[in-house]
């Protein structure tokens, strides 16, 4: 279960001598890194557990100071330059050929300490570590925060990296960290930075690539760190962190859970272990979980029934199931929508309008034709790069997209009204929708009671731009479209 945070208990200071000594272990002489080299963050598992993590390019692990005992961490993954892996090859075999394999770059140790139920203050390296609440009140939701840099044979895509205003996501988790959040849940694409900035672009020049340290620091942890400071994270994995993507960063780095051998995405022939993974619940109080689903693997073109990621994604569905069984009320979080729209062009200049994941409704759809087990209320997801929210008179939970807080946005409006009879997935029946397409944020949720919640839309620089109301599976948005 997650840990009760007293109000009035500060972390004490760490004893420099000690401090220098454990963090060293035994490598005198060598002074502990500034407070801007190295991350910290705490993200919660399985069951509530809280892990924290430190990223430095120490010598050795440091030492975390819990009520006032220092302990030593333990090394979850070594610095290491691992073998390349080809970005999106089989997607995009021409930019494949165009751009040269670059070997992954860890030069930070990977560190990690279990905070005990209980803990009242915990600190390393003189950072105090924000610690989780039983229960809740204040939740950010962002996602798909990293700034694209990419060649593809559909077109080129490259970001202002290096313009504030069209990569935000420095200010949006700056605002998002003055809410003072108790918890803050990433729906997914944490790392966009793939290919090289293309000479001569001034807007993108001297941005690291690949899938290195130095990418994930860029597009992370560095414009990220007011906000992996003010409260515990939970972590969904994205389709760009699937193995022959940022996998190796994503295990190394960001998930909760013991790291595998072979469940690294260090080499192909162990993907069909990397690319996937079990979902967990996360209690939030008052008979409430959220259930975190791993979808990194899916496609939006389908599965084949039989195939592997049809058969995981279906494990995937029962193990979700029983999970949800466990509590009255569920939230689930994954990074691909199966009940959200979004939008593009048809040849005709016209909007056509784009379903829900197909590879997720057929795995899932086989087994429960309303698509996700009874007991979730409402899903977080991603990928689609806007905000948005929809309710339906069918019996299926109530669909948020918050993908949204710095990668390029999509800029295809919904069509206003909605066609007659459009829908994400079959049988959805939708009865309220809410969106704000080209602009960028972070959405908002505080508790109002055991099954309402109140939503609020947020733009980067913390503005209120919509209100929604959470109340059991059904949801309301004061605007129909955010202009």
């Amino acid at each position: 279960m997650p840990h009760t945070r007293p109000a009035a208990r500060a972390a004490a200071p760490l004893p420099p001598t000690l401090a220098l000594a454990l963090l060293l272990a035994g490598c005198a002489g060598v002074a502990p890194p500034a407070a801007e080299d190295f991350a910290s963050f705490v993200v919660l598992g399985p069951e509530g557990v809280a892990v924290a993590r430190v990223l430095s390019a120490a010598p050795a692990c440091p030492a975390i100071e819990l009520d006032g005992r220092m302990l030593p961490m333990t090394l979850r993954a070594p610095a290491a330059t691992l073998a390349p892996r080809q970005a999106d090859a089989k997607a995009d075999a021409k930019a494949a050929a165009k751009t040269p394999a670059k070997a992954a770059a860890f030069p930070v140790l990977s560190c990690e300490a279990t905070l005990p139920a209980g803990t009242g203050s915990a600190s390393v390296l003189g950072r105090a570590l924000p610690l989780p609440r039983a229960e809740p009140q204040r939740i950010v939701v962002i996602g798909d925060t990293g700034c694209r840099l990419k060649q593809s044979d559909s077109g080129d895509n490259y970001q202002a990296c290096n313009d504030a205003e069209q990569y935000p996501f420095a200010t949006v988790a700056a605002a998002a960290a003055a809410w003072r959040p108790d918890l803050v849940i990433h729906v997914g694409d944490y790392h966009y930075r793939e290919h090289p900035c293309p000479a001569g672009n001034a807007a993108c020049a001297g941005s690291p690539w690949g899938y290195g340290w130095d990418a994930w620091q860029a597009d992370f942890f560095t414009p990220g760190a007011a906000l992996l400071r003010a409260a515990p994270w939970v972590l969904a994995r994205g389709n760009h962190e699937s193995c022959e993507r940022a996998g190796q960063g994503w295990w190394r780095l960001l998930d909760p859970r013991p790291l595998q051998p072979g469940r690294d995405c260090n080499a192909a022939a162990d993907d069909a272990i990397g690319d996937y993974s079990e979902p967990y619940a996360i209690p939030l109080g008052q008979d409430t979980q959220l259930l975190v689903l791993d979808t990194a693997a899916t496609s939006w073109r389908g599965l084949k029934p039989g195939s592997l990621g049809y058969r995981r994604y279906q494990q995937a569905y029962r193990q979700l199931d029983a999970l949800a069984r466990r509590a009255s009320r569920n939230i689930g979080v994954n990074h691909h929508p199966l009940l959200g729209f979004g939008a593009g062009r048809a040849a005709d200049g016209g909007i056509e309008l784009q379903p829900g994941d197909a590879g997720l409704q057929q795995a899932f759809g086989a087994l429960n034709p309303l698509l996700l087990p009874e007991r979730i209320q409402t899903m977080l997801s991603g990928h689609v790069h806007l905000w948005q929210q929809v309710s339906f008179s069918s019996a299926h939970p109530s669909q948020f997209i918050a993908g949204f807080s710095g990668t390029a946005e999509d800029i295809v409006p919904l069509p206003a009204p909605m066609p007659p009879g459009a829908s994400p997935a079959p049988g959805a029946v939708v009865e309220q929708l809410s969106s704000w397409i080209d602009g960028f944020g972070f959405m908002t949720m505080q508790r109002q009671g055991a099954e309402r919640w109140l939503v609020r839309v947020h733009d980067r620089h913390g503005a209120l731009r919509n209100t929604c109301r959470i109340d059991g599976r059904h949801s309301r948005c004061a605007l129909a479209r955010v202009e």
